[in-house]
């Protein structure tokens, strides 16, 4: 979670939730009759409301809204409320709702902050502190930035010494080697929860290659882009294989959970699975990471039953647990579903 606007005397705070732990918190703060505007999609008719041949289109605008409703469902959080600012050709009064996904900003204003909604927030932010490094390079510069909270701070910039057509003298020959030095230096400071290195052509490839640190390559995503500088970096942040590729970390993270809760389960040791036991477990203080997929709790609120989940899931919270929302749709999500979408790896074991 990133906040990336806080004003307490007007009741707003802007955040940006990178990830389906991070809705699940919202739709913990959220209440009915906050305002939570953003960028949204309504569909609006073109031609005029009487006549036939209208048509009906998708236009992205920014509306603001009365809360009446939230709703956690699949890997969006839906809220739903009556508009209450936004374009002139749009009725006030009307019904609208947002689906507000990772990476998506939004703008929740409240009368008053109650301190354990702050609470939860500044939880949320820490849980995702982790820094972010980029370094956009080239055969003869690099540019490295830092990204915190949605910003990108410009660190240092570098220069290799490329031999030049028609000169003898050859260029250095290291210039990977210094980028990556630079990195390592970075890292000891920050510790970052990952390292983006993008480039045009295949200089990333050569890059990768010369990383011997297994430490460090494990946290490196690389990228494209036509230009490196300050223009590289706002580039990379808008490529879609970056999302792509953040996506696919989130997975290698959720897998990591299940793996390490089939493990304790085939030791019949520290986990429970399926609500019964894991709600048992939650009851006695003994959980240290719930686990539920997003399927779970979409089947829960067909059946209007996800209430009583919910109230697991909220308890394990209160009992210093963490709460980690995972998707059905990779292979670790539905082999958790296969114990019953809901499991829990435990501090100590219990009958």
């Amino acid at each position: 979670m990133n906040i990336i606007h806080q004003d307490m005397k007007k009741g707003e705070m802007r955040v940006v939730a990178e990830n389906t732990d991070d809705l699940w918190s919202l739709s913990q703060v959220i209440d009915a009759g906050d305002r939570v505007s953003g960028s949204t999609f309504r569909k609006v008719k073109l031609g005029g409301e009487d006549e036939r041949n209208a048509k009906v289109t998708k236009k992205r605008m920014t509306l603001g809204i009365s809360v009446e409703k939230v709703e956690l469902q699949d890997s969006q959080l839906r809220i739903l409320g009556v508009i209450v600012e936004g374009p002139d050709d749009v009725p006030r009064g009307d019904h609208h709702s947002f689906s507000v996904e990772a990476n998506d900003a939004i703008l929740i204003t409240k009368k008053r902050w109650l301190s354990f909604q702050m609470k939860k927030l500044k939880e949320a932010c820490e849980k995702s502190s982790h820094k972010t490094l980029m370094v956009v390079f080239d055969r003869e510069e690099a540019y490295f930035a830092l990204l915190s909270r949605g910003e990108a701070q410009m660190l240092a910039h570098i220069e290799g010494n490329v031999q030049k057509k028609g000169d003898d003298n050859a260029g250095d020959g290291n210039f990977y080697a210094h980028i990556i030095e630079t990195i390592a230096e970075y890292d000891s400071r920050h510790h970052f929860g990952r390292i983006i290195a993008a480039s045009p052509a295949f200089w990333t490839e050569e890059l990768m290659k010369a990383v011997a640190d297994d430490s460090l390559k494990k946290r490196i995503v690389t990228a494209t882009c036509s230009d490196v500088g300050r223009n590289g970096i706002d580039e990379v942040l808008k490529r879609p294989e970056l999302k792509q590729a953040l996506a696919s970390e989130r997975i290698a993270q959720e897998t990591g959970l299940v793996e390490e809760l089939l493990a304790e389960v085939s030791k019949q040791k520290l986990a429970a699975y399926g609500f019964a036991q894991c709600s048992g477990a939650v009851e006695a203080g003994a959980v240290r990471i719930l686990i539920v997929t997003d399927l779970l709790i979409k089947k829960r609120r067909e059946t209007g039953t996800f209430a009583e989940l919910e109230e697991v899931m909220k308890k394990a919270e209160q009992m210093k647990g963490e709460v980690h929302l995972i998707s059905s749709s990779h292979d670790a999500g539905k082999r958790l579903d296969g114990l019953g979408g809901v499991g829990a790896l435990l501090r100590y074991r219990i009958q």
